[in-house]
């Protein structure tokens, strides 16, 4: 579904990312691994369309992604969970789930029932701002709104960050039942260990804009990633 291939990044004279290769394949989690400051996000908004690269490339299901732009990448099935969350404060939890249609045809704009099986607590707060909830809440809104619009390819930028333990595996457990369905990829940028090695498949780790550690789950050394996770 998602293959990153030697993939540079600059910001200005100052390079990010070095040579970064990755994939993401459906029915799968692909984790990304590393502490603050090594440029995590910077490959993901690679990958979304936010900030150019400047040398490899990036293919989704099978086309080379270019420079197109982040609304059209969403039209193609890539959807982007920040850092942050980024919900709408002022709208309600409706509205916000409904911004997911952007990309959707008109026959497709309504909200998936399963979305509510996954994250229950949202069908009882549609009227409530999303400015009004928990961060954990608008943590669960910000997924939900990403499966609204029908993805291919689900990106998540530190889901964990600040969330409340119960919180946490109610996230977790969606996450697992999206692999199982087979038809999501899933790319998963996270520095809780013990969160990746529950869920991740395979698993890259960063450090200074490069990958420096990958394999799969069952190659995953828990004291190699753990050092390359502590400042």
């Amino acid at each position: 579904m998602l293959e990153v291939a030697d993939v540079d990044l600059h910001y200005g004279a100052a390079q990010a990312l070095w040579r970064v290769s990755l994939k993401a394949e459906p029915g799968k989690v692909s984790a990304v691994m590393g502490r603050n400051g090594v440029c995590k996000t910077s490959l993901l908004r690679a990958i979304v369309g936010e900030q150019a690269i400047s040398g490899g490339e990036i293919r989704f299901d099978g086309k080379i992604l270019g420079k197109l732009p982040p609304h059209d990448r969403a039209r193609l099935g890539i959807a982007y969970v920040p850092q942050g969350r980024d919900i709408f404060p002022l709208l309600s939890v409706k509205e916000n789930l409904e911004t997911g249609f952007a990309p959707l045809p008109r026959s497709e704009r309504n909200i998936p029932s399963y979305i509510f099986d996954l994250f229950p607590v949202l069908s009882g707060m549609l009227r409530r701002r999303g400015g009004d909830l928990s961060g954990g809440q608008q943590q669960q809104l910000a997924i939900a709104r990403a499966l609204v619009t029908r993805p291919k390819l689900l990106v998540l930028d530190e889901p964990t960050e600040g969330i409340q333990p119960s919180i946490i595996k109610d996230i977790g457990r969606a996450i697992e039942w999206l692999r199982d369905q087979g038809t999501i990829a899933i790319l998963l940028v996270e520095q809780y260990f013990d969160f990746v090695h529950e869920l991740a498949d395979t698993f890259a780790v960063m450090d200074r804009g490069e990958v420096v550690l990958a394999g799969t789950r069952a190659d995953m050394d828990a004291d190699k990633v753990r050092r390359h996770l502590t400042v």
